[in-house]
C-alpha cells in the first residue's frame, strides 16, 4: 500500500513543506522541547489533508499517532498508518511544527561515502588506464546474455577508443538463473585472470563473440531422428568453454596444470559472492554498469553512457576529450 500512496504523498510533502519553510525560520537554531501532546483535533487535521491530497480510498483508514521529538528544530515526529481491512501498511513518518500549524515530510540520505568505492573491485583485471585513472567503470557481466554481447561488442572498444587511459575498465560476475552455462564460463574466465589479465580479457571477449555457436552442435551429420535435450546441450556448452579456455591458456603461456585443476573444480564461490554484492546494491539485470558509483542498467545509447562519464571526469577536476561522432552498430544489429 505504502507504494500506491507515496507518489500522492510526495506531492502533500512538497506543498506542506513549502509551506513550513515560510513558517519556521525563526525557529531555527531553537533547542528542541518536549512534544506535546497530539490532540484528537490535531490528528483529524492531519487525517483530513491526507485523505484530500492524496486521494486515499474511503474503505481506508488513516491514523496519526505517537508524537515524538525529532531531529529537526521546531518540529515533533508523527507516524501516519494507512490501514485496509485492519491490515496496516508500512507507516509514513510526517514532522509536525510544534505550534501544529504545519506538517512536512523530510527524507535524509547519506551522501558522505565516495559511491566510486561502494563496489570493491576485488582485483579483477582491467582494461583502460591505471588504477588512478579518474574513471571506473565497474560491469556487471553475464557471458550468456545477448544484450551483454550487443554491449561488449559496440560501447568498450568506443569508451576505450575516446577516453583512452582516462577510463579503466572492470567486469564482475553476474550469471542469471535462466542462462545456463553462464556460471561454467564466469569461473572459466577467473581461472585465467588469477594468471593473466589478457588471457581473462580473450577469453571474455571469445565467448561474447562466440555466443551463437557455444553449445550448438553444427555437425551435419547428426542423427536429426534423436531429438537434442537440455543436458546434452550444456554439456557440449561446458566442453566448447573449456577448450576455449585451454586454447587461450596456451597462447598466454598460462600455467596448464594450475588452470586445468582450476578449470575442473569449477569452484562458484567467488561467483556466488559476486552475485549477492551485486543484489546487495540494487543490481536485478545484466548488464549494469557502474561509472565512479553511478548506475546505468540494460543496454542503452552510447551518448547517455559518454554523458554519464564527461560528468565523472567533470566531478574529478578533469577535462573530457572532444566529442566524436558515434559509432556504427554492427550489421544486423
Amino acid at each position: 500500500m505504502q507504494k500506491r500512496f507515496q507518489p500522492l504523498l510526495r506531492r502533500v510533502s512538497v506543498a506542506v513543506l513549502a509551506l513550513a519553510a515560510t513558517s519556521s525560520i525563526a525557529t531555527l537554531g531553537c533547542h528542541a522541547q518536549s512534544p506535546r501532546p497530539l490532540t484528537p483535533e490535531t490528528a483529524r487535521r492531519i487525517v483530513i489533508l491526507i485523505r484530500q491530497k492524496a486521494s486515499v480510498p474511503f474503505n481506508v483508514d488513516v491514523q496519526v499517532v505517537d508524537r515524538k521529538t525529532s531531529t529537526f528544530p521546531g518540529y515533533d515526529e508523527v507516524t501516519v498508518n494507512f490501514l485496509s481491512q485492519g491490515q496496516p501498511s508500512h507507516p509514513l513518518k510526517f514532522l509536525l511544527s510544534q505550534d501544529n500549524k504545519t506538517i512536512a515530510q523530510f527524507n535524509t540520505f547519506d551522501i558522505s561515502k565516495d559511491p566510486s568505492t561502494l563496489i570493491a573491485e576485488d582485483g579483477r583485471p582491467a582494461r583502460g588506464g591505471p588504477p588512478s585513472a579518474p574513471v571506473h567503470i565497474v560491469v556487471f557481466d553475464d557471458l550468456e546474455c545477448p544484450f551483454c554481447q550487443k554491449m561488449h561488442a559496440q560501447l568498450f572498444p568506443a569508451i576505450l577508443a575516446r577516453y583512452k587511459d582516462q577510463v579503466r575498465i572492470i567486469y564482475k560476475d553476474f550469471p542469471l538463473s535462466q542462462h545456463p552455462w553462464a556460471i561454467h564460463a564466469a569461473v572459466d574466465a577467473a581461472c585465467l585472470g588469477t594468471q593473466n589479465a589478457p588471457a581473462y580479457w580473450d577469453y571474455v571477449d571469445g565467448v561474447h563473440a562466440r555466443l551463437a555457436e557455444i553449445g550448438h552442435d553444427t555437425n551435419a551429420n547428426t542423427d536429426k531422428s534423436a531429438p537434442d535435450t537440455a543436458e546434452k546441450a550444456l554439456a557440449r556448452a561446458d566442453t566448447d568453454l573449456d577448450h576455449l579456455g585451454m586454447d587461450i591458456a596456451k597462447a598466454h603461456k598460462v600455467d596448464d596444470k594450475s588452470f586445468n585443476a582450476c578449470m575442473l573444480k569449477q569452484d562458484t564461490t567467488a561467483v556466488t559472492a559476486s552475485l549477492k554484492e551485486a543484489e546487495a546494491i540494487g543490481v536485478d539485470g545484466a548488464p549494469a554498469l557502474f561509472i565512479n558509483g553511478f548506475r546505468i542498467s540494460g543496454a542503452i545509447p552510447i551518448e547517455y553512457v559518454w554523458k554519464a562519464i564527461d560528468e565523472a571526469l567533470v566531478a574529478q577536476g578533469k577535462t573530457p576529450p572532444p566529442a566524436v561522432p558515434l559509432p556504427q552498430a554492427p550489421s544486423g544489429q
